[in-house]
């Protein structure tokens, strides 16, 4: 047994069985794979796969049993070379990070100035995607930690810890008719225009469709989008009236646009940092961690993650 037979059969696994794919990813040829998943099975006795003629088609029971402990052997054996790394050359490597648009785009930046002014020969790597993206970029190890508003805390593989809360804002054109209202807007009101908001799954989208299904209101969302500036883009066309995190609003950058609070509209949001269960992160790590969230020092991650703490509240998406 060895560890490249055990990488043939986690890749083909996450590839949908398809060995090409496997291949290309593990730098060797597909009969290469094949001939490692079948030394593997003739050793423990045991077929991993179903197979239709040649292809794979999916796990067998005994395979379903195996992948987990296979998953749990590559983790420690990336955690063994982790941990010798952190200890031979602490301020060297790579650092991998998942992020949405929104955290990537208005959360993060100062934090990684600092990080980079800190650790200049870390090279580090700044994944943007759909919550459901960053968790799987987690998963699979791609990542190493992954910042997100949605998603994470569905996953029982990963601790996910709160970051902070957020709320929405709606943003119209100047001499909207929304800013001509003397007190709080309320939902109906802003129901009477198009609205511009995120994608399903993005940056507390459910929150803003719960509000309204509360109401029994059904808005007329025109457009929507997985970027704030692309929202913002369309309301200073005047295409409708937009509702975006409040942190995707600067009174500066966006001047042809008007800011209306609506934190007493929806829910309030909560930002989560994921880690993969059971993973060794490099010194560096923390400190972009702590940077990035004062309260989530080194002790209270390790802590969180021994634990196996899921962070976060009852309720939160």
């Amino acid at each position: 047994m060895n560890f490249q037979q055990l990488r043939s059969v986690r890749e083909t696994v996450r590839r949908g069985f398809n060995l090409t794919e496997v291949a290309h990813m593990l730098h060797t040829s597909q009969p290469g794979v094949s001939r490692q998943i079948r030394e593997l099975e003739e050793e423990l006795g045991v077929e991993i796969f179903v197979r239709a003629g040649k292809r794979l088609t999916g796990l067998t029971p005994p395979g379903e049993a195996l992948l987990p402990t296979v998953e749990r052997l590559l983790l420690e054996a990336d955690n063994l070379k982790r941990a010798g790394q952190d200890f031979s050359d602490s301020a060297t490597g790579r650092l991998s990070v998942a992020a949405t648009h929104s955290q990537a785009r208005y959360a993060l930046p100062q934090v990684v100035r600092d990080f980079r002014a800190l650790f200049p020969q870390v090279s580090l790597h700044l994944h943007q995607g759909s919550p459901r993206q960053v968790a799987e970029m987690l998963l699979s190890g791609e990542a190493d930690i992954g910042v997100a508003t949605e998603a994470l805390a569905g996953y029982d593989a990963l601790v996910t810890l709160p970051c902070y809360r957020w709320t929405h804002s709606i943003v119209v054109p100047p001499g909207h008719r929304l800013l001509e209202l003397e007190g709080p807007v309320t939902l109906e009101q802003l129901a009477q225009y198009p609205i511009i908001t995120y994608e399903l799954g993005y940056t507390g989208r459910a929150h803003i469709d719960e509000a309204f299904a509360r109401e029994g209101i059904a808005p007329d969302i025109v457009l929507t989008a997985m970027d704030a500036d692309v929202i913002k883009t369309y309301v200073e066309l005047g295409m409708g009236v937009g509702i975006v995190a409040s942190i995707a609003v600067d009174a500066e950058r966006d001047r042809h646009l008007r800011l209306i609070d609506a934190g007493h509209l929806f829910e309030v949001n909560l930002t989560r940092l994921g880690l993969r269960r059971g993973a060794w992160l490099r010194g560096y790590a923390y400190h972009f961690i702590e940077s990035f969230v004062p309260t989530l020092t080194r002790d209270v991650v390790e802590r969180a993650v021994v634990q196996g703490s899921r962070g976060g509240e009852e309720g939160d998406e």
